[in-house]
């Protein structure tokens, strides 16, 4: 079966003993790197409060990747819309638009990607997301050609019709992604619970509009890849470490491997992570290739979105590395 193409998804982590810059230094070659090797995208997350991820003021980190590759479209995956207004993301988005004239992807998600007190600081509430469809349309006719008699503009922005994207892990990003005819893409990598019925549900509902005439589904999935089974299996104790820990309020940066992840989890927390990151591919090439055959046969993905959360850089890129080459 041949796989579909391929994306990544960078949170510019920040691995222990390291610094933001260093994590920025490292997302800027995992680009490159990744463009080289025939990735289609390049996509940042926006996460607020977290000492381990450096891509915070995403639209920032997006213009540094951009300015630093040639072809591969550079994007959000994504922007917590709930945290800012329309008219903000408008100007800058047409703004990346207007420097590197179509490279440039808005995937959308409802979510605050923080904490409570994280969105007090933010100047947000939590009902902000009570109004995600209509700023999603909002951002779209900002981005949009000038309408008649059309007071406020984003400039740049409008016109600039930057693709958008709904995010989600829940049926509720399907459905609205199915009425507005707008790209989908599922948050596997993290929460692939609702996976397989979200799909069914955005394909079986799916409008065309002006930016997409058929679905399409991009699925989050993550790839710990080596030259070895044992060794792909050691580097992915670091992400199950990672999410222990969020499981037990202590974030911190990205640890380490360790070779026995038994001793680190607790026999619930271990049946709570496994399920969160069971959307994954993890061992040496041909292992990888099948279980990314699985992802695709069961979802009829037409994109994968690759997250690697490897503490070593060099690991990092070998991973992806091995995964173009599939």
């Amino acid at each position: 079966m041949p796989l579909p193409p391929l994306s990544v998804l960078d949170l510019a982590f920040i691995p222990e003993g390291s610094t933001a810059a260093d994590a920025l230094r490292n997302t800027v070659s995992l680009a490159q790197h990744t463009e080289k090797w025939g990735y289609r995208r390049f996509w940042l997350a926006e996460h607020h409060n977290m000492v381990g991820i450096a891509s915070a003021a995403t639209s920032v980190v997006i213009g540094h990747v951009a300015a630093h590759t040639q072809t591969i479209r550079v994007g959000a995956g994504g922007v917590m819309l709930p945290n800012h207004s329309p008219m903000v993301i408008a100007e800058q988005f047409g703004t990346l638009e207007t420097l590197f004239p179509g490279r440039i992807d808005l995937g959308l998600g409802r979510a605050p990607g923080t904490d409570q007190r994280t969105l007090q600081a933010l100047r947000r509430n939590a009902s902000s997301s009570d109004q995600f469809p209509q700023d999603v349309l909002e951002l779209q006719a900002l981005l949009g050609p000038l309408q008649e008699n059309q007071v406020i503009q984003a400039v740049p922005g409008t016109d600039t019709n930057v693709p958008l994207w709904i995010l989600g892990s829940s049926l509720y990003g399907a459905q609205l992604a199915a009425v507005l005819g707008l790209p989908y893409a599922f948050a596997s990598h993290f929460a692939p619970a609702a996976l397989e019925e979200a799909v069914a549900i955005y394909r079986e509902r799916f409008k065309p509009s002006a930016q997409l005439d058929r679905p399409h589904v991009m699925v989050g999935v993550n790839v710990i890849a080596a030259d070895t089974d044992a060794e792909a299996v050691r580097l992915f104790t670091s992400p199950q470490q990672q999410f222990v820990n969020l499981i037990r309020g202590t974030r911190g940066k990205l640890r380490p491997p360790i070779d026995d992840i038994e001793s680190y989890w607790q026999p619930h927390e271990k049946a709570h992570v496994t399920a969160m990151l069971s959307c994954a591919a993890v061992g040496a090439a041909d292992s990888v290739r099948q279980q990314l055959e699985s992802i695709v046969s069961r979802t009829g993905a037409d994109e994968l979105i690759v997250a690697a959360a490897i503490y070593d850089p060099a690991a990092r890129l070998r991973s992806y590395e091995i995964a173009a080459s599939l």
